[in-house]
């Protein structure tokens, strides 16, 4: 019977990924079926999962999605011999105030589908004190169950016993005890992480991974600590036409999976076309452009005569989020101070020049329609991103809210037919 389990940790870069990876890879290895989720709004980890599992990852999120969604994405599992579930940040971080049924924390996941977890706790500066820590983790929210640990960056034999001393004194089971390695490590670079795709090594990291899960946990252990799952019907989701042409490229990276899955189920059509290979989207309904790096392929983008000829006279609606909305612009700035002529649908001019980093939940109002959503519904997103508009001349596409309900200056904007928002859309709020 298929079985939950989530990885989670005291911080962000415990080491959650890797063995997410490691532990992926090698149940596949074994020959299982492995089917990974993500918590919360990550959406470059998913990627990872899908690499290491052959399997689509989805995002679960407790603040932006209903209780309803996150139990039709579950029925991604349906098949799968084991669920691993990655967390976010530390086990209990999350917004201070509620959104849809949770704060966005892992530990909202871990209560609410009665999955066990499994802490990583990076080792290292500690030893007896690392089951402290755990003890501490796992008690600050009643009912939650843990596995048991996965300790990493283990220095030596000695450091491991004095380690295991004090999960034993938490009466915390040790699952695995992962020894320092450099070589295994996943790349940083870009917003936080590399890109699956811009990895041509990702393999041999991968099976480095499992080969290290393999040889230091306890997978029988593990795979038998895993929690039941329970899923249900997949709320339906609006798409934004019957046919969608999709920006899908190096630059256009990055779309909610369960969206693309949503609007496929709700009988849309999805196409895809690259702007990098300076491809005209095909006919359709819609036009999308998701999020991405433009600002990493600006110059080829400013270039591509045939792409921004063929958004010019697309007849349908046109949306873009995040990178695609700035595409959508006047010009865009990069980070040398070289400004890029871009498709001058909106009036909007951003810049990566000075940095500054807008992270967060946010809650939308339509002031106007957008494909697929009228004026007045409130859309449930996150936004990550570095740019910084330096002019944005046409009128506000929402009003825009982070997870406190303070207002937010990126409202997104309109123009005709084209419009544009900083939010990656997750859901429609209730």
């Amino acid at each position: 019977m298929t079985g939950g389990v989530i990885i989670a940790a005291p911080s962000s870069g415990s080491g959650k990924t890797l063995v997410t990876l490691g532990l992926a890879r090698a149940f596949v290895r074994q020959g299982l079926a492995v089917q990974c989720f993500k918590s919360g709004p990550d959406y470059i980890d998913p990627a990872f999962h899908r690499a290491a599992t052959g399997r689509a990852s989805f995002n679960l999120d407790s603040w932006a999605m209903g209780q309803g969604q996150v139990a039709g994405l579950l029925s991604k599992a349906d098949g799968a011999d084991i669920v691993i579930a990655e967390g976010a940040m530390g086990l209990h971080d999350g917004v201070a105030k509620a959104g849809a049924w949770g704060h966005g924390a892992s530990a909202d996941l871990a209560l609410h589908l009665d999955w066990p977890v499994v802490l990583v706790i990076d080792a290292g500066g500690q030893a007896q004190t690392a089951g402290a820590v755990a003890l501490g983790l796992a008690k600050f929210r009643p009912g939650l169950r843990l596995a048991g640990v996965i300790l990493n960056k283990v220095a030596s034999p000695r450091h491991e016993r004095l380690l295991r001393a004090g999960m034993a004194q938490a009466g915390i089971a040790v699952l695995g005890a992962l020894p320092k390695l450099a070589s295994v490590a996943l790349p940083e670079r870009h917003l936080g992480l590399v890109q699956a795709e811009e990895l041509p090594e990702l393999e041999a990291i991968l099976n480095a991974a499992a080969d290290l899960v393999a040889a230091h946990v306890d997978l029988d252990a593990l795979r038998a600590a895993a929690g039941v799952l329970r899923f249900g019907p997949m709320p339906r989701i609006t798409p934004p036409g019957q046919r969608i042409a999709l920006a899908r490229d190096a630059a256009f990276s990055f779309i909610y999976p369960h969206l693309i899955d949503g609007w496929r189920a709700a009988g849309a059509e999805v196409v895809t076309f690259s702007p990098l290979a300076d491809e005209a989207p095909p006919v359709a309904d819609v036009c999308w452009l998701p999020g991405g790096y433009p600002e990493l392929h600006a110059d080829v983008l400013a270039s591509a005569d045939k792409f921004r000829a063929g958004m010019q006279t697309f007849s349908g609606p046109v949306h873009g989020e995040c990178g695609g909305y700035m595409v959508l612009g006047e010009g865009l700035v990069d980070k040398a101070g070289v400004r890029h002529q871009m498709l001058g649908l909106l009036g909007l001019v951003t810049s990566f020049e000075r940095r500054k980093m807008h992270l967060g939940y946010r809650l939308a109002t339509l002031l106007v329609p957008m494909p697929g959503q009228g004026a007045g519904t409130r859309l449930r997103g996150h936004e990550f991103h570095y740019s910084t508009i330096l002019d944005q001349p046409d009128p506000p596409l929402a009003q825009v809210q982070d997870a406190e309900g303070n207002a937010v200056a990126e409202s997104g904007s309109h123009r005709g037919r084209v419009s544009g928002s900083y939010f990656h859309l997750i859901a429609e709020a209730s």
